[in-house]
């Protein structure tokens, strides 16, 4: 088996040192970008290094393919949502339903320039489908769990159909904040308020249960 042969059959490299997570980050940055611009198939590891301006030596010695790429930005995905839905968890318990409306409804715009290589990835991509329904499964979960510490007298059943609307609302703004949604100047301070509303009215007699 030739050098180069062994080298893209094997797993991707967990670097150690800081130096080598910095450039690893920076490696996910380029093929998110280079993604999200031409669309997984299209994309190169020379592409990527070049955006990244590493050499391809680098690239290929923390990934050695496309789909280590790929795998790598999945995981970090989860994690950014992991981390982020953390932190609206431990602000949950304090905050009014309107307060927590407004947290939850920015979440996705506020996350979009970090997430459109992903979701290039998940669109250019027919094997992607049990992945999309994974990454669902998990924001929906960190909707409910913020809902449910907010409101902890709230149903359980309730709480998984509130967190399914209030999901479709926080994809329908960062619709209108990109312009891929039909919208209009005062739309989206109308559908924050909708959401500050139906909360309010959802989780306001469950918090004093």
């Amino acid at each position: 088996m030739s050098s180069t042969s062994s080298i893209q059959n094997r797993g991707p490299l967990a670097p150690q040192r800081e130096v080598g997570r910095q450039r690893v980050a920076e490696l996910i940055d380029a093929a998110a970008a280079v993604i999200q611009e031409r669309g997984f198939e299209a994309a190169t590891m020379a592409e990527i290094a070049a955006r990244a301006e590493a050499k391809i030596g680098s690239l290929y010695r923390f990934f050695p393919n496309k789909d280590a790429i790929a795998d790598a930005l999945m995981a970090h995905q989860a994690e950014i949502l992991r981390t982020e839905y953390d932190a609206i968890h431990d602000r949950a318990a304090d905050a009014t339903p309107e307060e927590l409306a407004d947290i939850l409804i920015d979440l996705l715009v506020k996350l979009h320039p970090q997430t459109r290589g992903f979701a290039a990835l998940i669109d250019s991509r027919t094997d992607m489908t049990v992945v999309r329904q994974r990454f669902r499964a998990q924001t929906l979960a960190g909707v409910k769990t913020a809902l449910t510490t907010c409101a902890p007298g709230l149903d359980d059943k309730e709480a998984d159909d509130i967190a399914a609307v209030v999901l479709n609302n926080m994809k329908t703004m960062v619709g209108m904040a990109t312009r891929d949604a039909p919208t209009s100047p005062g739309a989206p301070e109308q559908l924050r308020l909708m959401t500050r509303l139906y909360l309010a009215a959802k989780l306001a007699p469950a918090r004093s249960l």
